[in-house]
C-alpha cells in the first residue's frame, strides 16, 4: 500500500481571530502554504482554521478539516465533508467526534497537552496528534496514545508558510490522498508521525509567541 506525507494541521492565517470568533479562510494564505508544501516534498496539506472550514480548488492536494474549539480543547476533523463552522465553546469533545463520523471524517485529538483537558472527556477520538509546536510533548504524546489505544499523527500547526512540514504524518493509502482516503487512513490507524523540529522553528515560535501575545494584550486594552 502506497504511503503519502500528509500535513494534518495548517492554517490560512497568520493569527487567528479573537477569541471566541471563528478565523476565516484566506485564499492567498492557503496558496503561500500549499506553495511550501510541495517544496518541502509533501502530498498533501489539510486545512484547518479555528471553527471555520474552507472550500477551494487547489492545484496542490488539499484535505478540508476545521479545528473545532470544544468544551475542552481543540479537536481536527479533516476529511470530505468537515461542517463549514462551528461555534466556539459549543459542542463537547464527544459531539465533535460524532459530527466528524457521520461527515465521513476523521477526528483527531490536537496538542493534548496544550490547553486541553479533552484527553480526559472519554471521547472516541480516531488518533492523537503530535504537535509541530510542542516538540517538548512528544513522549508524553505517544504515552497517551498508548493508553488510549489510538493511532498518532503529525501535523505542523503552521500559521506562516516556513512553519509548514515540521511535523506530518506518513499515510497509507490505496492510491492518491484524497480526502476520504485519508480520512479513512486515519480511522483505520494507517498512520505514523514525522517530527522536523529545528533550531529555526524554534526561533520562529518564540517570535510568534512573543508577537501573538502583543496583538491579544492590545485587543483587550491591556
Amino acid at each position: 500500500m502506497p504511503t503519502v506525507a500528509v500535513d494534518l494541521h495548517s492554517h490560512t492565517r497568520f493569527f487567528h481571530s479573537p477569541r471566541g470568533r471563528p478565523t476565516a479562510y484566506d485564499p492567498v494564505g492557503l496558496r503561500l502554504q500549499t506553495a511550501m508544501a510541495r517544496r518541502r516534498g509533501l502530498d498533501a496539506l489539510a486545512v484547518t482554521n479555528h471553527d471555520y472550514a474552507y472550500s477551494a480548488e487547489t492545484a496542490f492536494p488539499t484535505v478540508p478539516g476545521i479545528e473545532v474549539s470544544t468544551t475542552r480543547g481543540h479537536v481536527l476533523i479533516v476529511g470530505p465533508d468537515p461542517p463549514a463552522r462551528t461555534t466556539p465553546g459549543e459542542l463537547t469533545p464527544a459531539e465533535t467526534v460524532d459530527i466528524a463520523h457521520e461527515r465521513d471524517c476523521a477526528a483527531i485529538l490536537a496538542h493534548p497537552f496544550r490547553g486541553s483537558t479533552a484527553r480526559r472527556s472519554g471521547a472516541a477520538f480516531d488518533a492523537v496528534e503530535i504537535n509541530g509546536k510542542n516538540p517538548e510533548h512528544e513522549a508524553r504524546t505517544r504515552r497517551l496514545a498508548d493508553r488510549l489505544d489510538l493511532p498518532l499523527t503529525g501535523g505542523s500547526d503552521a500559521h506562516y508558510p516556513v512553519e509548514v512540514g515540521r511535523a506530518y504524518t506518513l499515510v497509507e493509502v490505496d492510491d492518491a490522498p484524497t480526502p476520504r482516503a485519508v480520512a479513512d487512513a486515519v480511522r483505520a490507524g494507517r498512520t505514523e508521525p514525522v517530527l522536523q523540529y529545528d533550531g529555526f522553528q524554534r526561533v520562529l515560535d518564540r517570535a510568534y509567541t512573543a508577537i501573538h501575545a502583543r496583538r491579544s494584550s492590545r485587543s483587550t486594552g491591556e
